[in-house]
This record gives structure tokens, C-alpha cells and sequence, in this order.
């Protein structure tokens, strides 16, 4: 009887970028024969990917690389942190082996100098998708690695490095083949979205024996082509991307963007290194939203940031209330280690940040409740991600997984995760919506159900 093949345990953190580098990791473990294990016991060895942005996020890791090392004892290190390999060996000298962000081959030999690998295994033995993280309904879809900007809050550039696209051709094929697996949401990551292909200059790559430029808009189309749900991620306003809204009024992809605008008051973004011209992208989210109606634009804003004054908190505050965008996150300021805002001045007092950052969410959950309730009483199409003996919790076109909102279907447990279902909208609140398929009979009273709390990223 041959040997049970070895286990690896897999921790993964951070962002979804850090999520599919798990996956392919993991896809690539997989191939050779390694097993996962579920848990630190059962498990040979144990890889942690790491994030290392935030420092509320590099102790998160420490702490999880030390429960690894009490637990299993035999532990590999890959991600952003990776790159402090000193502040990692400092507090957990312990450690077999340290590797950065997207260093796949670097982290598969480093497991394989601890558990040896076993015999070479036939193909067939992972699926042509790979192994992923998430439900077998949606995936991350990554098309570039690093960034090309400067913010002065951010180090991504220095931890996962420059802007490094990938051809067209490679996105799509695993695109198909993701489709192919029966996933019905493709969600478009990368540091950088709308920058995709710069690196490249563009370059053409041939899918289904024709020729496409690696650039944002072509990327939408084939994408759009492939009859799922495609939702665009971390979507950098440039104005090439007005030409995406189309797309999206003819339903191609999803009428959602997500754009980090972080702020509206002009010295705030100056000091960010962030495009200060906010009148002129309301004037522009005016014009999206007469192309496509339906839009929801997601986005992340940062309080607290040094310098930051009343007045441009007000104004921040202001800016909202006339973008009235779909779905906020809202951050305090932190420093971040090498991050050049650090030696700013005017450093806003922590008691100040939490101030602004209660306002903001309150300001924004009374917009928000106003754009949900514009939806009471339409019919919309939403797709499922879990059921139990209470009913659904589903998602619309306006919703990612995870951050944003949720569509309850009480009482309905006949459907099954990755169901498409119409569904027309009987309640709503802050953050989430309330609805019955159109098949059901009226009258389904809205039953008292497990519910995610209201966080800021919603």
C-alpha cells in the first residue's frame, strides 16, 4: 500500500491579491501530490501568507506565524511581510523558511525542502481550474501584480513591486476555465486596475484566433463575453474608463465600480499624491451614472490623515452627500512603516479620528439607506451564496462578496449557492435588502434571521 501523501496546513491573510497567490500556491502543491490539511495537527508542515500593509496587519501575521510555530512547530513564511525576513526571525527565530509577495516558486521549494515531495502523480489529480479559497460560484480573477503610483500613505510599490501585467491571452484562458468549472462571478483584482497593460505598451495576444490588446477596455469586452457575472475591482479613475459604462448599460459587465478615492478636499489629496480635481470626477460620476443609471460605485475613504483639517473633513462630508455613492469604507489613519506620510505634520489626534470616522458612517448609512430604498418594489437578479433552514443570503449586481451588502430570501431553501434567481425587493435598511423570487406568493413576512453587523466596509 503506498504512503498516505503529506499534508500542508495553509494560512492565508490580507487582501483578495493575497488570496489568489494562496490559490496558487496551493493549485501547485496540489499538482505535485501534496494534500491540505484542515488542521495545524494534521498537517506536516504549515505555509502562512502574510500581509504586512498595515501595522494593525504585520502584528496580525506575527500572531498568526507564532500560533502556527506553537501549534505544528514546522512553519514557512510568504507574502508582503516577507519582506522584513529581519522583524519576522526577530520575534519567531523559529521559522524554516521566509519568502516575499508572489514568489510561488520560491515558497513550493521551500516546501519542498521540508516535506520531500512524492512520486511524480498523474495531471488529472487537480482540477483544470486549480484549488481555490473561495465558493465554487465566484473567483478573484488577478490580472496584473504591483503599482506604478506614490501614494504617500501606501508601500505597496515597495512590497509587491512595480506594475507587471499579464497578456490577455493568459487572463482569458484561466478566465474559461474557471467558467468551465461552473463559476458564475468573475471578480477583477489587482493593485491597479485600469492601468492593466501599461507595462506591456499593450501588447497584443491572440485568444479564440484573434488578436487583443492587453488594455482595460479590451480586457471588459472578452470578458464580458463569457456570459457570467464580471465585477471590476480597484478601478483607478482615468478617463479611459468612461469607456467601460457601456458595457455596463448593455449588461456585459456588472454596473459596479469600485474606485479608492480616499478623499475630496484638495490639499488632504495633494498630501496623499492623490488626483485632486474632485469637482470634475462628480461631473463625471453625473455623466456615468445618465450612460448607466443603474451604476453603484464602491470606495474607500481615509479620516485622520496628517493635516487633515475640520474644514476639509466638512468637506469630505460634502463631497458624499453629491456623489451619493453606492457602498463606503471608511479607515482611521495609521502609519505605515517606510510610508513617506509618516513624516508629515500635523498628525490629527487618535480621539479626532474616531470622531470623523462616527460621522462619516453615519453620514453615509442615511445615503445609503436612501439608494437602497429606491429599490423597493423592483425586480432584480441576484445570485445566491448561502442557504440554511431560515432561507437564502444572496447578492445583486450592486454587492461583492464579503464587503458589501447582502439580499435575504427568508423562507426560501429550495434554491442552492450559485442559483441566479429574480427576485422582487420587499424591505431595506442601511445596508442590505429583504426580497421574495417572483414565482413566490406575496405576503412572506420578513422572519427574524442571522444578519452581518454594519462595519465599515459596507
Amino acid at each position: 500500500m503506498p504512503p498516505a501523501p503529506p499534508k500542508i496546513g495553509f494560512v492565508s491573510l490580507g487582501c483578495p491579491k493575497a488570496l489568489v497567490d494562496s490559490e496558487r500556491i496551493i493549485t501547485r502543491l496540489r499538482a505535485e501530490g501534496y494534500e491540505l490539511s484542515a488542521s495545524y495537527q494534521g498537517a506536516d508542515a504549515v505555509v502562512v501568507n502574510t500581509c504586512g500593509f498595515l501595522n494593525s496587519a504585520k502584528e496580525e501575521s506575527l500572531e498568526a506565524i507564532g500560533e502556527a510555530l506553537a501549534e505544528n512547530g514546522r512553519v514557512i513564511v510568504t507574502g508582503c511581510l516577507g519582506v522584513e525576513a529581519e522583524r519576522i526571525r526577530a520575534r519567531h527565530p523559529g521559522v524554516l523558511a521566509i519568502t516575499g509577495p508572489h514568489q510561488y516558486e520560491a515558497v513550493v521549494a521551500e516546501v519542498h525542502k521540508a516535506v520531500p515531495r512524492p512520486h511524480d502523480p498523474f495531471l488529472d489529480l487537480v482540477p483544470p481550474q486549480g484549488c481555490r479559497l473561495t465558493p465554487r460560484h465566484y473567483a478573484y480573477l488577478k490580472i496584473s501584480e504591483g503599482c506604478n503610483n506614490s501614494c504617500s500613505f501606501c508601500i505597496i510599490p515597495a512590497l509587491r513591486g512595480q506594475l507587471k501585467s499579464r497578456p490577455l491571452s493568459e487572463v482569458m484562458l484561466e478566465a474559461e476555465r474557471l467558467v468551465a468549472a461552473g463559476v458564475k462571478e468573475l471578480l477583477v483584482i489587482s493593485q491597479d486596475t485600469s492601468a492593466y497593460g501599461l507595462d506591456l505598451r499593450y501588447a497584443q495576444s491572440e485568444w479564440r484566433g484573434e488578436a487583443h490588446e492587453s488594455r482595460f477596455i479590451p480586457l471588459a469586452e472578452a470578458l464580458g463575453s463569457l456570459g457570467v457575472w464580471v465585477r471590476l475591482h480597484y478601478v483607478y479613475p482615468y478617463p479611459h474608463v468612461d469607456q467601460v459604462l457601456p458595457l455596463m448599460a448593455e449588461g456585459r459587465v456588472l454596473a459596479y465600480l469600485d474606485i479608492p478615492f480616499q478623499h475630496a478636499a484638495p490639499n488632504v489629496l495633494k498630501a496623499m499624491r492623490r488626483p485632486g480635481n474632485q469637482g470634475r470626477t462628480l461631473e463625471r460620476i453625473a455623466n456615468w451614472r445618465e450612460i448607466c443609471p443603474d451604476l453603484a460605485i464602491r470606495s474607500t475613504f481615509i479620516v485622520g490623515f496628517p493635516g487633515e483639517t475640520e474644514e476639509d473633513f466638512t468637506r469630505l462630508l460634502d463631497w458624499l452627500g453629491e456623489a451619493k455613492l453606492s457602498r463606503v469604507g471608511c479607515f482611521k489613519y495609521e502609519d505605515v512603516d517606510g510610508a513617506a506620510a509618516n513624516a508629515l505634520s500635523g498628525q490629527v489626534p487618535e480621539e479626532v479620528k474616531q470622531e470623523r470616522y462616527d460621522r462619516l458612517m453615519r453620514h453615509q448609512q442615511a445615503i445609503s439607506a436612501s439608494l437602497l430604498a429606491s429599490r423597493l418594489g423592483r425586480t432584480i437578479e441576484v445570485i445566491v451564496d448561502e442557504v440554511d433552514g431560515e432561507g437564502a443570503i444572496a447578492r445583486s449586481h450592486w454587492d461583492a462578496p464579503e464587503i458589501d451588502g447582502a439580499v435575504y430570501l427568508n423562507g426560501e431553501t429550495e434554491v442552492k449557492p450559485g442559483d441566479l434567481v429574480k427576485v422582487k425587493v420587499e424591505e431595506t435598511d442601511e445596508y442590505d435588502l429583504w426580497a421574495r423570487p417572483i414565482a413566490q406568493p406575496a405576503g412572506t413576512a420578513r422572519a427574524s434571521r442571522r444578519k452581518p453587523p454594519a462595519t465599515l466596509a459596507r
